[in-house]
């Protein structure tokens, strides 16, 4: 059908990078959502940015962990992310994964939530 977005990766509702139990605002909506325009806006397609409240876990594609943590990338990525207010930025060396934050989860608080 030649849709302009048929390529363009998911990506669910900000409020689903958050981890359980951390309220969910407008400013860290607004954290990871500028996280997020950063690191589209460095060339990176498939990827997450979680919220753990102090921390920013990045997630990317395996592959595309060498270039984030290279040089000028990470320094800007690092940057960036603490002047939206995170004191610490990580990256999730499993790499991207859909669902990554219910991994903390117990098998009955899967059950629950789904």
């Amino acid at each position: 059908m030649n849709l302009p977005t048929a390529d363009v990766p998911a990506s669910p509702c900000l409020a689903s990078r958050m981890s359980y139990g951390l309220e969910i605002t407008a400013e860290r909506l607004r954290q990871v959502e500028k996280a997020e325009d950063l690191l589209r806006s460095l060339g990176f397609v498939e990827f997450r940015v979680r919220h753990h409240d102090a921390i920013a876990r990045i997630e990317v594609r395996p592959a595309d962990l060498p270039r984030l943590t290279a040089e000028p990338a990470r320094t800007r990525i690092v940057e960036q992310l603490k002047s939206l207010g995170f004191k610490f930025i990580t990256v999730d060396l499993q790499g991207f994964r859909s669902g990554a934050l219910n991994e903390a989860l117990s098998e009955q608080e899967k059950q629950e939530n789904r």
